[in-house]
């Protein structure tokens, strides 16, 4: 982001390029709990709107600003030793990154960018699902506290990350991208008299973008 800074600008080639878009992808979700509870992967969505702002090309690097507006599956799912009972808890969040947008490459053709930068969260749902083969629910776990216990804390924010490969062409830019979002948050209460010190999302992102031009 200090490169980008006007200061800088006496070194740097301005620009002036605003577009906006759409974007879609998956999210590969756990939460990190202490105490641990053993999980697997659970699968959600992701998608919204994007507007992104280049400002200069320092050197060889393209630097500018993005933002986004997303609706955003989070949560967990258990796995249980010699069982094939499964629970998990899709957690549903309006999400705001704001991200440091450095790219290399032509302005025309593929370009390889970064986005880094904070994100917050609003939680606006979230659904408990149990599958179980007996008569009644028996997990196999020593940890039960979290099971019909909804989030205390519905405000997220975080830390969130990603690297892809940019297509411009005329007729918009499309893009590819891979990121990580580590929270910092807890969801639930972390006082001494509650029962989990840490209860923090951590999700893997695979996302593609459109975005066309209203400004170069």
């Amino acid at each position: 982001m200090l490169l980008c800074l006007p200061a800088m600008a006496q070194v740097g080639e301005m620009r002036n390029n605003f577009a906006v878009g759409v974007n879609g992808g998956i999210n590969i979700n756990s939460v990190s709990f202490t105490p641990t509870i053993k999980q697997g992967s659970l699968m959600g969505i992701t998608g919204g709107l994007t507007a992104r702002y280049i400002s200069e090309k320092y050197f060889a690097m393209i630097c500018g600003i993005q933002m986004e507006l997303n609706y955003s599956q989070h949560g967990w799912k258990e796995e249980y030793e010699e069982s094939t009972d499964s629970y998990s808890r899709t957690m549903d969040y309006i999400e705001i990154p704001l991200l440091a947008h450095l790219a290399f490459g032509k302005d025309r053709g593929v370009q390889f960018f970064l986005n880094l930068g904070p994100q917050i969260g609003i939680l606006l749902n979230e659904t408990e699902k149990y599958e179980y083969t007996g008569d009644k629910w028996e997990p196999n776990t020593q940890v039960k506290v979290q099971y019909g216990k909804m989030a205390d804390n519905k405000f997220d924010y975080g830390i969130l990350g990603g690297a892809g490969l940019e297509l411009r062409t005329k007729a918009g830019n499309f893009l590819l991208e891979g990121r990580y979002y580590f929270a910092l948050s807890d969801f639930y209460g972390n006082a001494k008299k509650d029962p989990f010190s840490r209860s923090a999302h951590s999700t893997i992102q695979a996302k593609v973008t459109y975005l066309f031009d209203i400004s170069k």
